[in-house]
C-alpha cells in the first residue's frame, strides 16, 4: 500500500501595504495572501502563508528588511510583490529593478529550493508614457533573470 505523504508547504508574500491589507477590517483573513492561503487549503494543499507585507514599502525598503524576513522563516514559494510605492514616489525603475533582483538574490541563497513569483505592478500616467513604460518593462526582466 502506497501512502501519500503530505508535506507543508510555506509561502511568502513579501510586499506592500496591498500584501499587508492596509484599511481591511481584518487584514489577517481579508488580505489576498489569507484568501491564496484559504484557497489552497479547501483544494487539499498543506499550506503555511506568511503575510510579509508592509505598508509603504519599497523596493530599497524590502531590501533592507528581507535578510530578516528570511531569518524567521525559510519559504518553499517566494511572491515578490514589490514597487507600487516605488512607482507612487516616481522613484527610478532601474534603481527598482536592482533593488528587486537583489531581494531574489538573497532568497535564492537562503532558500536555494524556493520557486519565485515576481507580481509586477503599473505605474500610474501621471509621470508620462516613457516613465509608465520603463516601469512596466522590469518585472518582466526581473522575473526571467531569476528564473522565476
Amino acid at each position: 500500500m502506497l501512502l501519500k505523504q503530505h508535506f507543508m508547504r510555506t509561502i511568502i508574500f513579501f510586499g506592500d501595504s496591498l500584501t499587508a491589507g492596509y484599511g481591511l477590517a481584518n487584514a489577517g483573513t481579508e488580505a489576498y495572501p489569507a484568501l491564496v492561503g484559504e484557497a489552497m487549503r479547501e483544494a487539499g494543499v498543506s499550506v503555511r502563508v506568511v503575510n510579509a507585507g508592509s505598508s509603504g514599502e519599497t523596493s530599497a525598503g524590502g531590501l533592507r528588511r528581507v535578510d530578516w524576513v528570511l531569518s524567521r522563516t525559510t519559504p518553499d514559494v517566494f511572491v515578490l510583490a514589490l514597487g507600487a510605492n516605488d512607482g507612487l514616489r516616481g522613484q527610478s525603475p532601474d534603481a527598482m529593478e536592482q533593488n528587486l533582483a537583489a531581494i531574489l538574490t538573497k532568497v535564492k541563497a537562503a532558500a536555494p529550493g524556493a520557486r519565485l513569483v515576481v507580481a509586477g505592478v503599473e505605474a500610474l500616467p501621471n509621470y508620462g508614457a516613457d516613465y509608465t513604460e520603463a516601469f512596466r518593462t522590469v518585472f518582466p526582466r526581473v522575473a526571467e533573470g531569476a528564473g522565476a
